[in-house]
């Protein structure tokens, strides 16, 4: 049995890789996919960052054997072409590995809202002295898109905060770590009554284009929107016009529709507006716990036991 690796992992994983199957040889592929050795008996790819689009299917269609792909990331948006979501191959994500520095930022986030630090960083480089009144998250509301792993950490920071919570996914089941849990038809209420909007859920073709001019609208006039998920699930030019035009109060955006975002979008100027180059997720610690995660799921691979974070590929998480 062959595993493939990033080749910037195989040094890493090499060793307990071997110690939980001796007997496969391990395939190092680089940042295009490219693989200097015959893959007819390979079943297990790990994907690396970036690695998508054409260059995943080529590699794909050099392996006929492959049974169980695992990637790094927690969204499977962008290997679920239908190569991949038609075949019998076992996928698993990330989930978990990054719960606690996106929701970290998450509620930096609203830290930064409401204590206006943008505000005064801006009156720090200008050397101007000014007080302003300042609010507290303790009795605020925060209304959370997707109640997957990242949402329930963000959700259980969020009540360590003194804050109410109201979680938003598909089955509507309750959840120890929100106060009240609805529905995807509920969604408007959501919105009305919550002073901060997170998205966290997937990007599947459901959530794609999910918060839109009539959602925007819904929202409290000074309530925030934050996302950390994937940018289309909000219709970015609905968006501008809603923080133009001041109809939410502002929104915190580690993604979006393009990216890198281009120089020309108008989100760079807003003063309305906290940005981040998609780096929610950044912590010296993500990389040994998506190992570990891996190791795991290699084990349980190894022999014939289930595998952890198996993705629905037919709902796209």
């Amino acid at each position: 049995m062959k595993v493939l690796l990033p080749d910037y992992l195989v040094d890493r994983l090499g060793e307990p890789v071997c110690q939980i199957a001796p007997e496969c040889a391990l395939v190092p592929f680089d940042a295009a996919g490219r693989v200097d050795a015959e893959l007819q008996d390979a079943e297990v790819l790990f994907l690396r960052w970036g690695l998508g689009g054409e260059d995943l299917k080529r590699l794909l269609a050099g392996l006929p054997n492959l049974r169980w792909v695992h990637t790094i990331s927690v969204g499977v948006e962008h290997v679920l072409f239908p190569e991949l979501a038609d075949s019998e191959v076992i996928l698993t994500n990330a989930s978990g590995v990054f719960d606690i520095p996106i929701a970290e930022t998450v509620l930096a986030y609203m830290l930064m809202v409401v204590k206006r630090m943008p505000e005064f960083l801006a009156q720090q480089q200008a050397r101007r002295w000014q007080k302003h009144e300042l609010r507290e998250l303790r009795g605020m509301t925060a209304g959370i898109v997707g109640l997957g792993s990242i949402g329930s950490e963000i959700a259980r920071l969020c009540r360590a905060m003194g804050m109410s919570v109201l979680g938003l996914r598909r089955s509507g089941g309750p959840s120890p770590v929100a106060d009240e849990v609805m529905p995807p038809e509920r969604l408007g209420e959501l919105l009305a009554r919550s002073d901060f909007v997170v998205i966290a859920a997937p990007l599947t073709a459901e959530t794609h284009g999910l918060i839109g001019a009539a959602e925007l609208a819904a929202m409290k006039p000074d309530a925030w929107l934050i996302n950390i998920a994937r940018g289309p699930i909000v219709d970015g030019a609905a968006l501008i016009e809603a923080l133009q035009t001041r109809r939410i109060g502002g929104a915190c955006l580690d993604v979006f529709d393009e990216e890198p975002l281009p120089a020309s979008s108008p989100l760079w100027a807003l003063d309305n507006v906290i940005l981040m180059p998609h780096n929610s997720w950044s912590s010296p610690h993500t990389e040994e716990r998506s190992m570990s995660l891996f190791l795991e799921n290699l084990r349980r691979y190894v022999h014939h036991e289930p595998l952890l974070n198996v993705v629905d590929k037919r709902v796209g998480y």
